[in-house]
């Protein structure tokens, strides 16, 4: 009998595992990092890019079961919020700009929703239809997050151009960073 009860349990716990795609790993992953600050370098950008020769600090400030937002402070502008989202097995981006008085930039909630479950390491998000009519340029825009155990790359690709970025954040130092981003006083 405890060997047909042991079979039972490893089938329930395959089953299970099963059911997990890779965007509910990936989210599983991120929320680990939950109030953690790390340090990040780029890793590619054009030349005149404003955030080279800058501190750069992402902020698992604030996770819930279906939202996780990260600050993004490059040097002494707190104005950036990569929101993440969820929902029906899919993960959305949207970037949230403000201003230092905490009101929306004009160009804000950017972003897209990944088509697939993505790959446990890897999401991608399109430029969907709203930031298609915000800033029409960036309609060919995808970006993406690459993460393992050491390493959270956000990364952008216009597609069509030469036009990319990366920024590699180290996973493995957490840093200290009492800054808040604007619009969350």
């Amino acid at each position: 009998m405890k060997t047909f009860t042991m079979f039972i349990l490893l089938i329930a716990q395959f089953s299970f595992s099963q059911e997990k795609n890779g965007a509910s790993i990936f989210w599983e992953k991120l929320k680990e990092h939950c109030n953690n600050a790390y340090e990040g370098t780029i890793e590619e950008a054009p030349d005149n890019d404003d955030f080279r020769n800058k501190k750069l600090i992402i902020h698992f400030l604030k996770c819930d079961e279906n939202t996780i937002k990260i600050p993004f402070f490059v040097g002494e502008d707190k104005s950036r919020t990569w929101v993440l989202t969820y929902n029906n097995g899919v993960i959305t981006l949207k970037h949230d700009h403000r201003h230092k008085d905490g009101s929306e930039d004009k160009v804000t909630q950017y972003g897209g929703t990944a088509s697939n479950s993505g790959l446990e390491n890897i999401q991608m998000f399109p430029a969907d239809d709203f930031t298609c009519k915000l800033i029409p340029y960036a309609s060919n825009n995808v970006w993406w997050f690459t993460l393992s155990d050491n390493t959270l790359t956000y990364n952008l690709r216009r597609i069509g151009t030469v036009r990319f970025f990366s920024v590699s954040f180290d996973l493995t130092k957490t840093v200290l960073n009492k800054e808040i981003p604007w619009g969350w006083e």
